[in-house]
């Protein structure tokens, strides 16, 4: 069996969650991973200790599922900005035999305001994750990882252009 890791990243609000748990139903032989799982503090506090502790359990997790023998696809969502954040997941995985697929999920500025003033009316955001998510959007652009803008699809397209892109 060939391994599969796909890593969807893209800002805040662009629509990774819900994208990979709609991924994660239809890829047989799948586990997903959210990185904000491993992130899930009370209070959600940013520091060196914190981020080691988070990288340290996505690692943890994905070495776990890339090991097992009855999951062919592992799928893992973050907001990852920035490439290094990549190396960090990816290095410590190294000595396992798998492919990476990277996909970075876009949208028009318009599209994501609107997608986050969602969530803030749903008590998942509040107001000030508009600004930083579009300010972050564009650090995207430049990132190795395959592009899928999806200002203009719903989420089963989003995930069928996914697939196509992880069975080519």
């Amino acid at each position: 069996m060939n391994k599969k890791l796909i890593i969807i990243n893209g800002t805040m609000g662009v629509g990774k969650t819900e994208t990979c748990r709609e991924l994660n139903k239809n890829l047989n032989n799948s586990v997903w991973l959210d990185g904000d799982w491993c992130w899930m503090m009370n209070p959600f506090t940013v520091n060196d200790e914190n981020k080691n502790m988070v990288i340290n359990n996505i690692t943890f997790l994905l070495r776990s599922f890339l090991t097992n023998s009855s999951l062919e696809y592992t799928i893992f969502n973050w907001v990852m900005h920035l490439e290094d954040i990549f190396n960090l997941i990816l290095q410590p995985l190294n000595d396992l035999e798998f492919e990476v697929i990277k996909i970075t999920l876009t949208c028009s500025e318009k599209v994501l305001k609107k997608r986050i003033v969602k969530d803030i009316q749903l008590n998942l955001r509040d107001d000030s994750s508009i600004n930083r998510s579009i300010e972050r959007l564009e650090l995207y652009n430049n990132m190795s990882t395959e592009k899928i803008d999806t200002t203009d699809l719903s989420i089963l397209e989003t995930v069928d252009r996914i697939i196509e892109i992880v069975q080519e």
